[in-house]
This record gives structure tokens, C-alpha cells and sequence, in this order.
């Protein structure tokens, strides 16, 4: 009987375009049986944070906490240069500074993404000193509330990030640049975790999992229109030249293994992380699945 993975991936195109070879059984599975959920990032992360899934994506800030539980396979992850998620206001010249009569209202897309993770980081003084105050809301709900006047600032993501200039709103910085000119390393947004407890009980499994995962990937990107009819089904966005713009932003040769630079980026990540205390200093550092596993 093929071994059951529970797989939980994001609804983003980046996901849906790396994993289309598995969703549609285009690939060779390595006599797994995947169980997939596609779930809004704030879900992924919460779910492992319940250790609900064997594999899933989850936010880079997620895994950082969950160091000491879970491992990042070396396929499947978003980090580069120019990706990072931007900070956007109501309206245009905007700025968060200290002369407000009351603190603004700042949208986050989940409470342990990534892109909350960067504003934490880069906007401590103002949080310290309650010049901001951070709200959650979905992703997709961020770019409206600010059109209707219900926050000043929002951190936006995904789609959003090619659309925002149509709506009317300002750009206040782009946190993914600051992090590329504070660190010189690529942005770490989200990757695939896997449960240390399967790492240990079933190290085969874990290396049939990351096989099939970068597979799927390869597929993928050689047969991008057939993957963008499983993109279109998901999507936030359904205009396909927007989809296939997050695909070449998103999906690089650090998706298909992170490689060197990749791994020294989540070291970086981490060790900001637990700068700025969002992190406890006692959890290990993001580490990646090193092949081959020898059972304990």
C-alpha cells in the first residue's frame, strides 16, 4: 500500500505552478499517496504550528520558530532578489513618522508570515514606541481595506504586489529591497517544511517526498501553459500575464534546490529574527534536509 503524506501547500501561482506535476499526477509520485490541501499562508502556518501536516509551505518566519520541529527540504522554496512583500499606504506620500495624533493602523497578512516578520524587523522603533499598531488580515482583503479607508499603511503580498499601483494607493518602501541592501543575500519568503518526527522514523520517505516535490517543479517549467491552467483555478488574480509574472519572480533555480546561498540567506533570516526578539535565542537555527538520511 502507497504510504499517505498529508501535503499542504498555498493557493499562490508560485505553489500551484511548482506543485502542478503532483495535483494532477503528471510526475512519478514515488509510490506516494499525497493528500493535498491548498490553504491560505496564515493556515499553512498555523496548521504545522499543530503539527496537523507530514510536508507543507510555510512562511520563512514560521519555520524559524519551529526550528526545533521541523527541517526545509532543499525544493520548493520562494526567496530571491526582488520578491520581498511592499509596504503600501491609503493614499500617496504617506509616511510612518512621528508627528501622527494617533498611532497608525497597519495591516499584516498573517500573524507569521514572512512579510510580517520584515515589518517587525525593520519598523521595532515604531512598534516600541506605539507610533503603529499592527492588525492580521487576509492577503487578499489588504489592498481594499486601504481603498476604503479602514488602515493608513498594509503590507502586501502575492498578486497584489504587480496590481497595487492600479489602485489608487502609494508605495511607502519595498521591504524585500531594504533586506537585499542590509544583508546582500536573497529575500527567504516561505519554503517546504517536513516534521522532524518523519526525518527520523522515515528518512526514505523524506527523500522520495523531496524527489518527487523537485520533479514537479522541473515539469512545471518545462510545460508552463499546461501548468497554468491549474494556476487559473486558484488564483486570486485570473489574468494569466499577472500569473505567469509571479511564476518568473517567484520560481528560480533556488526553488529547484536552495543550494549555498539559499541556506546562508535562512541562517541571515535567523539570526535577525532573533535580534530583533521575535525568535527565542535557545531555538536552533532554519536548517535544510541534508541528503542522503540514514535512519536513527
Amino acid at each position: 500500500m502507497n504510504r499517505k503524506i498529508s501535503l499542504a501547500i498555498s493557493t499562490c501561482p508560485n505553489d500551484t505552478f511548482a506543485f502542478h506535476g503532483i495535483i494532477e499526477k503528471k510526475i512519478d509520485l514515488q509510490s506516494l499517496d499525497f493528500e493535498i490541501q491548498l490553504l491560505d499562508i496564515q493556515q499553512l502556518n498555523d496548521g504545522l504550528f499543530h503539527q496537523r501536516f507530514d510536508v507543507a509551505k510555510a512562511s520563512f518566519h514560521a519555520a524559524a520558530i519551529l526550528a526545533d520541529q521541523t527541517k526545509v527540504l532543499p525544493s520548493g522554496s520562494a526567496l530571491g532578489f526582488g520578491v520581498g512583500p511592499l509596504l503600501l499606504s491609503a493614499s500617496t506620500g504617506m509616511a510612518i513618522n512621528g508627528s501622527a495624533e494617533r498611532p497608525y493602523r497597519v495591516l499584516c497578512p498573517g500573524e507569521h508570515t514572512t512579510a510580517t516578520m520584515l515589518f517587525r524587523i525593520f519598523y521595532a522603533d515604531a512598534i516600541e514606541s506605539n507610533r503603529v499598531v499592527i492588525e492580521q488580515k487576509l492577503f487578499s482583503d489588504i489592498m481594499p481595506a486601504l481603498q476604503n479607508g479602514e488602515a493608513d499603511f498594509g503590507v502586501c503580498i502575492h498578486e497584489g504586489r504587480f496590481t497595487w499601483q492600479d489602485q489608487g494607493l502609494g508605495c511607502v518602501e519595498d521591504l524585500g529591497t531594504r533586506w537585499e541592501e542590509d544583508t546582500s543575500a536573497p529575500l527567504p519568503l516561505g519554503g517546504i517544511l517536513v516534521s522532524q518526527a518523519l526525518v527520523d522514523s522515515s528518512p526514505q520517505t523524506v527523500a522520495k517526498i523531496q524527489n518527487a516535490i523537485q520533479s514537479s517543479i522541473k515539469y512545471a517549467q518545462a510545460n508552463p501553459d499546461e501548468a497554468l491552467i491549474t494556476m487559473r483555478k486558484y488564483a486570486q488574480e485570473f489574468d494569466d500575464d499577472v500569473l505567469m509574472q509571479h511564476v518568473q519572480l517567484y520560481v528560480n533555480d533556488w526553488t529547484v534546490d536552495l543550494g549555498e546561498v539559499g541556506r546562508s540567506a535562512l541562517a541571515m533570516l535567523s539570526k535577525r529574527a532573533k535580534h530583533a526578539g521575535i525568535v527565542n535565542d535557545a531555538t536552533p537555527e532554519i536548517s535544510v534536509v541534508k541528503f542522503p538520511l540514514k535512519k536513527h
